[in-house]
């Protein structure tokens, strides 16, 4: 399975569809359909049969997957950049931004 750019907590900026120009932070991945949760966005609305814990039932919102390849990530400033990997002094690999070459967490 190909390494992913994104990570859960990264804040990120969504690149087309009806919230386009927004960001938020990133919920959960879904690695195997290419697909992140963002918080406030692609927000849908789910009808629900009455249950035993929720005798009532009715409509509830909640985000929708979007696709990795709609979304950027956003550094500590603000700027939507490009993700690269190299290693760090240590031998280990990590993320930096291509934009201001700033290794990220």
């Amino acid at each position: 399975m190909a390494k992913l750019h994104i990570k859960k907590g990264d804040t990120v900026k969504v690149l087309a569809g009806e919230y386009k120009g927004q960001t938020g932070k990133v919920i959960q991945i879904l690695p195997e359909k290419n697909k992140a949760l963002v918080e406030g966005i692609n927000v849908v609305k789910k009808h629900n049969k009455p249950t035993a814990e929720n005798p009532q039932g009715g409509i509830t919102e909640k985000e929708a997957p979007v696709h990795l390849s709609n979304l950027m990530y956003v550094d500590a400033n603000g700027e939507a950049s490009r993700i690269g990997r190299k290693q760090d002094d240590n031998g280990k690999m990590v993320r930096y931004s291509k934009k201001t070459k700033e290794i990220i967490k």
